[in-house]
């Protein structure tokens, strides 16, 4: 495995924040060559046959080939907790479930997948050695997860009980917002978290997301936190891309 080295930017992430974005890929390579043309990371192998994306060095997200043909090809966005195992009691107790127990990713923390009681898969990060982002927030980087659900009202207060203090604590800044499916998909779309990626030129991304291979989903409207656009990648995972 290579070195588990982590940047100097890398902060501790509190209960609840957005701390990391990983996409499971049928093809690693193929994803590593879109991504790393459209942001401009580059890759190295991180923890069993996933790679970390770096930007300027630093851990901005990984990259892992699913395991199972059926599962989906997708973004996922995990909040950090200091207790995998009790947050993922709390979830259940609400109503969502545990897709996947927490179990440990070698010395770099331990890992989680649930789901919230409308079906909508999310992660959970309990940090060893890897604290989470090394950069967000800036272009070709993490920005927002908005969960598109058919009930904001159940979501914030299924989210407001798991992540209070994230969300609506005094000084809250969260990196994660709540809207209607109908808002920007069809009906039929089922509730999800869609991984926003900042860009610092909107029409030159969907650009370049055109020439590698991948589709506009939603075409560039206006949201209160920006300008954003919903794409697929060259082999079907969706994410958005999010101009300030």
């Amino acid at each position: 495995m290579a070195e588990n080295r982590a940047s100097a930017n890398e902060e501790t992430y509190g209960e609840g924040v957005p701390c990391w974005v990983d996409a499971q890929l049928p093809d690693v390579e193929a994803g590593k060559r879109f991504y790393g043309e459209l942001f401009g990371w580059t890759f190295e192998e991180a923890y069993g046959s996933s790679v970390w994306a770096r930007l300027d060095g630093d851990r901005v997200a990984s990259l892992a080939p699913k395991t199972d043909g059926r599962m989906p090809t997708v973004w996922t966005v995990s909040f950090a907790t200091s207790d995998a195992a009790a947050l993922g009691r709390r979830i259940t107790a609400a109503g969502g479930q545990l897709v996947m127990a927490p179990f440990p990713v070698g010395d770099l923390g331990t890992a989680a997948l649930a789901t919230d009681p409308e079906g909508a898969v999310f992660g959970l990060w309990q940090p060893g050695t890897h604290p989470g982002f090394g950069r967000r927030h800036e272009p070709n980087t993490f920005v927002w997860a908005e969960l598109y659900t058919r009930n904001t009202a159940a979501a914030n207060a299924f989210y407001g009980g798991l992540f209070h203090e994230a969300l609506f604590g005094a000084g809250a800044e969260p990196d994660f917002g709540r809207a209607d499916v109908t808002d920007v998909f069809p009906a039929e779309m089922p509730p999800h978290f869609l991984v926003h990626f900042r860009v610092a030129d909107l029409p030159d991304a969907l650009g370049a997301v055109h020439r590698l291979g991948g589709r506009v989903q939603a075409p560039p409207f206006e949201t209160s936190y920006g300008v954003v656009a919903v794409v697929t990648d060259n082999q079907g995972a969706s994410f958005a891309l999010l101009q300030r």
